[in-house]
């Protein structure tokens, strides 16, 4: 008869270390499935989708004229400082096929270089494919820091 004490020390059989080692790969691979297939099928909460208010910049970062891409949720948003020293901010995706817009201050207009969308600083569709304007956001200035936030709906 085996020791107990024996059994624990002896090292374990190649068989059984393949089939160990085969499982393990087999769950990783299951995993790596099934994964993306849950987070499809179950969606994100809400908060989730992106933020209500959000600090875009400080004074004095934008020069006037001028315009930077900035993070609203897990979307691109766009502050541009107007020539007259005004911040503006809006969605920085384009209504035609969701490429990111700058501003051009050449122009004094928000372009899509995807397909040569202009907008105006309110973010009104002006020229080319774009078939809306860009959802406007509302700018305070608090302190050192510039908030942007949603519109709320009326």
């Amino acid at each position: 008869m085996i020791n107990p004490s024996e059994r624990l020390s002896a090292p374990l059989p190649r068989r059984r270390f393949v089939e160990v080692l085969l499982s393990g790969g087999f769950l990783a691979t299951a995993a790596a499935f099934f994964y993306p297939v849950l987070r499809y099928l179950i969606p994100p909460k809400a908060s989730d989708l992106g933020a209500d208010s959000v600090v875009a910049g400080r004074v004095g970062e934008l020069k006037p004229n001028s315009g930077k891409i900035f993070r609203f949720g897990n979307r691109p948003g766009l502050l541009i400082r107007t020539a007259d020293g005004q911040y503006r901010a809006m969605s920085a995706t384009c209504t035609h096929l969701s490429c990111t817009v700058q501003y051009r201050d050449d122009l004094h207009e928000v372009w899509c270089a995807c397909h040569n969308g202009m907008y105006d600083l309110n973010g009104r569709n002006i020229s080319g494919p774009p078939p809306r304007p860009l959802e406007s956001y509302e700018v305070q200035v608090r302190g050192e820091e510039i908030f942007v936030r949603r519109r709320r709906e009326a």
